[in-house]
């Protein structure tokens, strides 16, 4: 085994030292922005995914007293409507990996549209409560799909130098289809433009390089960059890195914790563990319920809300490829625990019933504070960086494991949000000020920068150090 491990580890070295070395000539120089719209077209029909995502989470909250009145359902009936949600996108996030590993990236997006189509059919024509729980389940599915392929499809696709800002669409279009779902109540997503958009757009370099379709890879990549744009260098990259790859055995999800994959796979996990554990879903479902509470108008406050999270989810996405993922996640990480404490001082000065005039404001202002530092960078970054660190023959297992613990995570925070605060409203946000604490430490200590770096310089890298703590 060791002898193995040492020979792999020489085949590794053939290219590390070239990437490492690389001066960011491959990936995105030498096409203007003009010869770039394939990539923006290509993003922007990806995020429709996104859009559909976020009008799945959001759908259930302005719809509860309608579709139990219509249907005359039970409220154990439609928290199974709502939380099947979840459950469907676990399910999405354990298989899609292997799947967009075997159909592509493309083929993997056209066939989440499918399932949140029909899902969204199933729903509209229910008459039971089965109907609905099916539809759910399935518009589940497309969701927990989405949430792997949309952020792993742009960073194959998008230079370098824009691959941060893309990335970070996905989050954008996530949050805007929950704030159309909060605010207006119906849901008005573009599925249908995602499913015939997918036609037209050209497939993920990086996975026809993997297949062996070299030809179609070249073709791919020249359509991404421009006409005219010198593609040479970044495809001989592509290639060697990919060539590397294929002579290392094939990834199984037990070999995922082998130790030149344990690095990444841990710094998946753990943001994704540390986005969801902050409390943020808890936050996201039962916001008006929180607002009410803290003795403040939940229309008011939830559609502060909503308006508040795509300005800043827009600036976040904006400043992603200057500020660098790691500075803005560290912030980010700062803002929730900001916000968590405000929050608790509030709803510790309205159970003590002191200071009953100013709790209110601050319940709002600690809740705002909240949404805000996430938007900014907890929201998008660790999507993004899930989709820039793994090397492609594991992308498929290992994205699917991260996805699975972020989906099982936000089930966990919402499940037992009520729970906490019947247990203790400010003992909740201190709870969760604690783990923010603990995603700082975190960031700080094994966080890699990825701004301006190639995915195989990025992925080059981390091995490089997994090798050298030997």
């Amino acid at each position: 085994m060791a002898i193995r491990e040492d020979v792999e580890n020489v085949v590794q070295e053939n290219i590390r030292e070239p990437l490492m070395r690389g001066t960011g000539e491959g990936s995105g120089h030498g096409s203007s922005k003009e010869d770039q719209w394939m990539v923006y077209l290509s993003t922007f029909v990806a995020v429709c995914g996104s859009y559909e995502f976020g009008c799945c989470v959001g759908y259930s909250s302005p719809t509860q007293s309608a579709i139990t009145e219509d249907l005359s359902l039970s409220v154990s009936q439609y928290s199974v409507f709502g939380s099947i949600l979840t459950f469907g996108a676990m399910i999405g996030a354990i298989t899609i990996g292997p799947i967009t590993d075997f159909v592509g990236r493309k083929g993997a997006l056209r066939m989440s549209c499918a399932f949140c189509i029909v899902g969204w059919l199933a729903i509209y024509f229910a008459e039971g409560a089965w109907a609905l729980d099916i539809g759910r389940l399935a518009t589940g599915y497309g969701m927990g799909a989405f949430s792997y392929v949309v952020p792993v499809f742009i960073s194959e696709i998008a230079p370098k130098n824009l691959r941060g800002r893309l990335s970070a669409l996905n989050q954008l279009m996530i949050v805007s289809g929950i704030s159309v779902s909060f605010i207006i109540g119906i849901v008005v997503s573009w599925r249908a433009l995602a499913l015939i958009g997918l036609f037209f757009i050209p497939e993920s370099p990086r996975w026809l390089a993997k297949t062996g379709r070299h030809k179609d890879f070249e073709v791919a990549l020249q359509k991404l960059r421009g006409k005219d744009a010198d593609v040479s260098l970044e495809a001989a990259e592509i290639k060697d890195y990919i060539a590397t790859l294929d002579s290392l055995p094939k990834a199984k999800l037990l070999g995922l914790f082998q130790r030149r994959y344990l690095p990444s796979v841990l710094i998946a996990v753990g943001l994704m563990v540390f986005q969801e554990l902050g409390g943020i879903n808890g936050v996201c479902f039962y916001v008006g319920d929180i607002f009410e509470q803290a003795g403040f108008s939940s229309t008011v406050g939830t559609i502060t809300y909503a308006i508040l999270q795509v300005v800043v989810t827009g600036i976040g996405a904006s400043i992603m490829d200057k500020a660098g993922r790691k500075p803005l996640i560290l912030t980010s990480a700062s803002g929730l625990l900001l916000g968590c404490v405000v929050t608790a001082i509030a709803f510790f000065l309205t159970a003590q019933e002191l200071a009953l005039n100013v709790a209110p404001v601050l319940a709002v202002t600690g809740i705002l504070i909240f949404v805000g530092a996430f938007s900014v960078g907890m929201g998008a970054v660790p999507w993004i960086i899930m989709s820039e660190i793994f090397p492609i023959n594991i992308k498929g297992q290992a994205g699917s494991l991260a996805t699975l613990v972020n989906w099982f995570c936000a089930w966990l925070c919402s499940y037992t949000f009520n729970f906490l605060m019947s247990w203790s409203t400010y003992g909740t946000f201190i709870l969760y000020a604690a783990i923010n604490a603990l995603a700082i430490v975190f960031v700080i200590f094994f966080i890699p920068e990825t701004k301006g770096k190639s995915l195989e310089q990025i992925q080059a890298a981390i091995s490089k150090e997994s090798s050298e703590e030997r």
